[in-house]
């Protein structure tokens, strides 16, 4: 599995326009993730994947939403590769298996809803 590479500094960003782009880097051969949002709710991670990186096939016991921002990714549902492009979502059903690859290197938004 991929290193995940964080990036901090969240308490800056309050009550203020971002601009998502801007808010997480590339580092050559690897995956950075930035967490926005953090709470027993849900949360909010920003993630950018350098080209060929990225995550091997897991599942995660909540749904979650994708939305690319930049770049292209394959996204592998329940064995359904999906090609996604700047500028479109997927939404991942809770516990089915899914994996993602960097086509191209990309940046994404992730927003994982918990349930109650």
């Amino acid at each position: 599995m991929t290193e995940i590479k964080k990036q901090t500094g969240v308490e800056k960003l309050v009550a203020q326009n971002l601009r998502l782009r801007e808010l997480i880097n590339y580092q050559e051969g690897a995956v950075v993730s930035r967490t926005l949002i953090d709470k027993k709710t849900g949360t909010i991670t920003l993630f950018s994947f350098d080209e060929g990186q990225g995550l091997s096939e897991h599942t995660a016991p909540f749904d979650a939403v994708v939305y690319l921002f930049e770049g292209k990714a394959e996204i592998v549902i329940s064995g359904k590769p999906l090609s996604v492009s700047e500028g479109e979502m997927v939404i991942m059903p809770a516990n089915q298996p899914h994996a993602l690859r960097a086509i191209k290197r990309f940046k994404m938004m992730l927003i994982m809803i918990r349930e109650p």
